[in-house]
């Protein structure tokens, strides 16, 4: 009889033993570095804890672990400008919750936030900012647009716990009409530039020639004045004299008419 006892009191003990064990595991739970753990008692939300290990009510009590870290979410979205001119765009924001609003959060909104409120404040913040631009000012002034939905955005995700950290708008698509107007306009405006420098290098030129022409005319207005009899009479003079020190002392060699001679006038 002792013999049969022993065995049933081993096993009694043994499942016993494993009954506290898998209880101790029911109760036991850990917290990842950048989550935060909600605890669900009986469906609803009983308290949000830090990382780390817990312990919590078996099967009255459940964990959901939801991130705070910093997280991406890319939108694809379309607006009409203020002059009337569809452009497609591509948002890209970066957030993170809220640790502190983490349970209000899951239990307003649930683990699908991204699809339910960020993604439709997105597309929202953009289609208002967008109708205050025009197409081409939605180019030039991308960082002013930005910034103006970038600001929408944190006011409106503020509420429920959701944190913009920094927005980038990727790129800008527009009809092919659009797009053949402003490449229209770009080689309209290159031709202007070109024509205008045309036109100041002619400009330049031919203020050269006239300031050149005005040199001239003033060279030769000095030169007149300072002509004299005087002066043309000592020119002359000064052309025999070079005539008489190239002469080598020959008479040309000439068959009739009279022998050439040179006359130096004497200075009355």
């Amino acid at each position: 009889m002792d013999g049969q006892k022993i065995p049933g009191k081993a096993i009694l003990i043994g499942v016993a033993g494993l009954a506290i064990l898998l209880l101790i595991v029911a109760t036991y739970f850990g917290v990842d570095a950048g989550e935060r753990g909600i605890v669900l008692r009986f469906g609803e939300v009983n308290r949000v804890v830090d990382p780390g290990p817990h312990f919590k009510i078996p099967l009255a009590e459940q964990v959901v672990q939801i991130s705070v870290r910093v997280q991406k979410t890319t939108t694809k979205t379309e607006a009409a400008s203020r002059d009337l001119q569809v452009v497609e765009t591509t948002m890209v924001l970066n957030y993170n919750l809220e640790p502190a609003k983490a349970g209000a959060l899951y239990s307003n909104i649930g683990l699908n936030y991204n699809e339910r409120i960020i993604d439709p404040a997105v597309k929202e913040s953009f289609k208002a900012a967008a109708a205050r631009y025009t197409a081409e000012e939605l180019i030039s002034k991308r960082e002013a647009l930005k910034t103006e939905v970038r600001n929408y955005l944190r006011d409106r995700l503020q509420g429920f716990g959701i944190v913009v950290v920094e927005l980038s708008i990727t790129d800008f698509e527009f009809s092919q009409e659009f797009n053949k107007a402003i490449e229209s306009k770009q080689t309209a405006e290159q031709n202007a530039l070109r024509a205008k420098r045309d036109l100041d290098r002619i400009k330049v030129e031919a203020e050269q020639k006239i300031a050149s022409a005005r040199a001239e005319a003033e060279a030769l207005r000095l030169q007149r004045q300072v002509i004299s009899p005087e002066l043309l009479q000592l020119r002359q003079i000064e052309a025999q004299i070079k005539a008489i020190e190239k002469w080598d002392g020959k008479l040309p060699n000439v068959t009739g008419g009279a022998v050439p001679f040179i006359q130096v006038d004497k200075q009355k």
